[in-house]
């Protein structure tokens, strides 16, 4: 009798057998999905492996249905898909849950629709803009580069024209009959791209992001298994998971963004290093595009395993922003400032709109404030379900928790102590936007955040609106830093530095640093210099100097001797392992016991248990163990060994229901 290993969309690790009913062998081979019961369900699986070896530990049931004429993977991707689950210990059941278009995973068919997402039209065939003596130079950089690593890091600063250069590489590259990938971090961006894109290379041109339907997704996913792909797909970072038959050039662009790290649910894979792997595997090469490099890249570059190319130049040569910087505190001390702008900010939001220019105003806070309290006691409102404070948004008139989304009406007075006087504390985007509306009424005035943007619709209406001039002053988070091209922005305000300098991480100042640099590009994109007012409470940082003198090296200089000092990456690996049970003690105990078990093989490597910074989430207790390794060890056979500690651990009856999963080399 013939046999199939299937991959299920299951947290369950490994592989599950089925028999194959007679009839269904002539068309059952690798990448074709299949119906089959698993419990009560049934589910669509993947077929990986066909055999004739019966297993013995449970009785095999027979595949229901074949869902597919041909396969709907590739053997790169399964490859890839193997090497996710193994390098971020997820169960590659997840893998596949994450990698497929959910109709794919139905049991139902889809019909591609007529226009597929990113058909543009035929190209104009028309020149690319001419490089810059500048950008040329780095151009044929890359290409030199090619031919001595596998990846090159453009550290090229903001408005320097690196997108013009990918164009270049792009056209290259399909010359050669190959296929390209670009990679962006926000769905934000590739409104523009694609536009930019679409002129260019046309009916070449894919798009590929979560904010597409599934339908558009699955429609894309079976043309690039067809005999007739796009040569270039732009898309965010699940566009690793696409079919690609002649992959020859994949560009990171914004290579440093956090945003393509997938948190939750699981794998909790890095989008730009899973790019570094497909590319090796189609022996592609891979270029990695910023203005502000993660440190582990630039430590990559400064060693040589990636080439660097720099390009220190703006296009047309205009000149880096001018930063000044508003120390906050004091102006507080000498009552010159009482809310969250500087007279030096609103002077320039002022010139700038008197001149017919626009500003950008950003605030890394969503919703009217952070924090409600009764005046009297002190009492703040807290989720009842997760460990954190609960935010106001005035315009739906509620208290939001950021962490599971529940919702909460305002209360009419303090349940602690009966005061009717409840006060807010902090500044979000929507009461700065409400702020600077009383301030400039004559001003068009919109604002940018996860409230304002959740659809593919609202995002390229509020880009498209600022880009034509039609909004005056966009508010914002950390959306409107994302590489955004404006033409007329002529002043940027960074309203709370302090917000993303204080935070309890290892990585805050190299992260505050590329945020404010990259926001801090937005300004003087088309003109004269930009002016940015960069306001904070604490100025002798020398994060501060640092960004106000565009300094990325001695950011690195700092940051990477610290690193070494205190062993953290890229120095060392890291790996956190989460435990969640709904009852804080056993959480507790389980993460006591996992961190000795730990200790036994690792040592002095293992550190914890502890709370992480918020330790309760959808009504899971929450413990955090860190694991620091040396460049050195066997990652393979650590990996391994984890995950006999956690099934021993999970043996016992305590834990039935505990949850245990990894993070490999999170951010």
């Amino acid at each position: 009798m013939n046999f199939v290993d299937v991959i299920l969309p299951v947290p369950i690790e490994g592989f599950f057998t089925y028999s194959v009913p007679e009839g269904m062998e002539q068309v059952m081979r690798m990448g074709i999905r299949v119906l089959v019961p698993f419990g009560k369900k049934s589910y669509v699986g993947m077929v990986v492996r066909m055999h004739q070896q019966e297993p013995m530990e449970y009785q095999v049931k027979p595949v229901v249905e074949v869902m597919d004429e041909k396969p709907s993977i590739l053997e790169s991707q399964y490859r890839l898909w193997q090497w996710i689950s193994d390098y971020y210990m997820s169960p590659i059941g997840d893998v596949y849950k994450a990698a497929m278009p959910a109709k794919l995973k139905k049991n139902a068919d889809s019909r591609p629709r007529r226009r597929l997402p990113g058909d543009g039209g035929v190209a104009e065939d028309l020149p690319l803009k001419a490089l810059s003596e500048a950008q040329q130079q780095a151009y044929n950089q890359i290409l030199d580069s090619f031919g001595k690593t596998a990846v090159t890091l453009l550290h090229g600063v903001t408005s320097s024209g690196k997108t013009e250069i990918y164009i270049h590489l792009i056209r290259n590259a399909i010359e050669q009959h190959k296929q390209v990938l670009y990679l962006m971090p926000e769905i934000a961006l590739t409104v523009q791209m694609m536009d930019r894109l679409s002129r260019v290379f046309g009916n070449r041109l894919g798009i590929y992001h979560s904010k597409f339907s599934d339908a558009d997704r699955v429609a894309l996913w079976k043309k690039q298994l067809s005999d007739e792909p796009y040569d270039v797909i732009l898309g965010a970072r699940s566009a690793v998971f696409l079919p690609f038959q002649r992959l020859g050039l994949v560009v990171v662009d914004e290579e440093h963004e956090t945003s393509y790290k997938q948190q939750d649910p699981a794998p909790r894979y890095h989008a730009r290093n899973v790019a570094i792997v497909l590319a090796q595997m189609f022996g592609a090469k891979t270029l990695l595009g910023t203005a502000t490099p993660c440190m582990e890249s630039y430590h990559h570059a400064m060693n040589g395993k990636y080439s660097l190319v720099r390009l220190t130049t703006r296009y047309r040569n205009i000149e880096l922003p001018q930063i000044t910087v508003v120390d906050t505190k004091d102006l507080r001390h000498r009552k010159m400032m009482k809310g969250v702008f500087s007279p030096l900010l609103l002077a320039e939001v002022r010139k700038a709109l008197d001149n017919g220019e626009q500003a950008i105003l950003f605030q890394n806070r969503r919703g009217f404030a952070p924090m409600v309290m009764c005046k009297q006691c002190g009492w703040v409102p807290h989720c009842e379900q997760c460990d954190v404070s609960l935010t106001l948004h005035r315009n739906q008139n509620m208290l939001t928790c950021h962490y599971c989304g529940h919702t909460y009406r305002i209360p009419a007075e303090c349940p602690a102590c009966g005061c009717t006087h409840l006060m807010t504390r902090g500044y979000g985007t929507e009461k700065v936007e409400d702020e600077i509306k009383e301030i400039f009424p004559e001003a068009v005035v919109a604002r940018m955040d996860l409230d304002t943007a959740r659809t593919r619709k609202a995002y390229e209406t509020l880009i498209n609106d600022f880009a034509q001039g039609r909004t005056h002053i966009l508010i914002g988070t950390q959306m409107v830093s994302k590489g955004l091209d404006f033409d007329k922005v002529s002043v940027v305000g960074i309203l709370h530095a302090d917000a993303m300098l204080n935070l309890p991480d290892f990585r805050s100042y190299e992260h505050a640093f590329m945020m404010m640099e990259q926001v801090s590009g937005r300004a003087g994109r088309a003109g004269a210099q930009g002016h940015v007012v960069l306001q904070t409470a604490n100025p002798e940082l020398p994060v501060v100097s640092h960004v106000v003198h565009h300094d990325f090296e001695a950011l690195y200089r700092d940051v990477i001797e610290e690193r070494q000092a205190f062993s953290y990456p890229p120095f060392t690996r890291l790996i956190y392992v989460y435990l969640k049970h709904r009852h804080e003690e056993i959480a507790d105990t389980a993460a006591i016991e996992m961190a000795s078990r730990l200790r036994e093989g690792l040592g002095k490597r293992v550190l914890g248990p502890d709370k992480p910074f918020v330790a309760r989430v959808k009504t899971q207790s929450i413990r955090k163990i860190v694991i620091k390794l040396e460049l050195s060890v066997d990652l393979k056979g650590l990996r391994q060994w984890l995950r006999g500690v956690c099934a021993s651990l999970l043996t016992d009856k305590r834990y039935a229901s505990l949850q245990v999963y990894y993070d490999v080399d999170p951010l």
